[in-house]
């Protein structure tokens, strides 16, 4: 899904200068406040930033901040989740 929006020139242009750009860094932004929301899982974290591991998505949501304690019921979401995206 693509989705357009308006970001003032300076903000955009600061964003850019991160690594994988601005495209990357609203993606990042987004997929962030959606885990904090509690609205989709670690897994669906990695899966969207395509992350190649576990372990890669644990890392960028710890850099953030936003890792919280990981529950029975977090994994079982993982897993349906890593269920799910694997279903050809």
């Amino acid at each position: 899904m693509n989705v357009d929006i308006e970001i003032p020139d300076e903000i955009g242009r600061a964003l850019a200068a991160q690594a994988g750009g601005l495209s990357r860094a609203v993606l990042e932004a987004v997929v962030l406040q959606a885990y904090r929301a509690g609205a989709i899982t670690s897994a669906q974290v990695q899966q969207t930033l395509g992350l190649d591991s576990r372990w890669q998505a644990e890392a960028f949501l710890s850099k953030a901040g936003a890792l919280h304690d990981y529950t029975i019921e977090d994994l079982e979401k993982d897993l349906a989740a890593i269920r799910e995206a694997s279903r050809p």
